[in-house]
């Protein structure tokens, strides 16, 4: 969905229409249930929280205004905090229970339980990293927000989150592969 469509629903929205709500919501809920996964212990927590996310859109689109920001910053800026008051209120760490969930059927145990132990390794790296790599992570390929959307979220600038994604990236390489097998990409184009 275009910038422009989502501006055009946003303003609907802001006049009651219903039907402008229910695209909006048709249109995040996915991306946005995803991010809270990615950042909380209990995917009903995280359920629960979407239902919270969206109510707060409702009570908060009436004095919302377009500040050059896309409104999936302002959204995910909303779910962002909506985690940390859980976390305030219950939950020290974050985890990725998304990584956890259980794979379509293959019919091979073998390969569902290779699947499974490289979900858990992932999760466990994602988990050593320092909290603005995992939060930039978790912006970027939980949520599916784009690097200008992934910086409104955590205040901070575009190159910002890119150098941040890259770094956390790297140390995922290295903390999945091991330091032997990760390749400088120099190294890599002379080969």
């Amino acid at each position: 969905m275009s910038e422009d469509e989502i501006g055009n629903l946003v303003a609907r929205a802001r006049e009651g229409d219903e039907v402008a709500f229910t695209s909006l919501y048709d249109a995040f809920a996915p991306r946005v249930l995803r991010f809270l996964r990615s950042r909380l212990d209990s995917p009903e927590l995280a359920e629960d929280l979407l239902q919270r996310v969206f109510l707060k859109m409702i009570e908060e689109l009436p004095h919302y205004k377009d500040r050059g920001l896309p409104f999936a910053a302002w959204l995910f800026r909303v779910a962002r905090n909506a985690v940390i008051d859980a976390h305030r209120t219950a939950h020290p760490h974050l985890q990725l229970e998304v990584l956890a969930e259980r794979p379509a059927d293959t019919g091979d145990p073998a390969m569902l339980a290779e699947v499974m132990a490289d979900r858990e390794a992932v999760r466990r790296a994602i988990d050593c990293l320092p909290a603005p790599q995992r939060d930039v992570l978790q912006c970027r390929f939980f949520a599916d927000l784009t690097p200008s959307e992934t910086a409104a979220v955590l205040g901070r600038s575009e190159g910002s989150v890119r150098v941040i994604q890259h770094r956390a990236i790297a140390a995922l390489r290295q903390q999945l592969l091991g330091p032997s097998l990760v390749v400088a990409p120099e190294k890599a184009a002379r080969r």
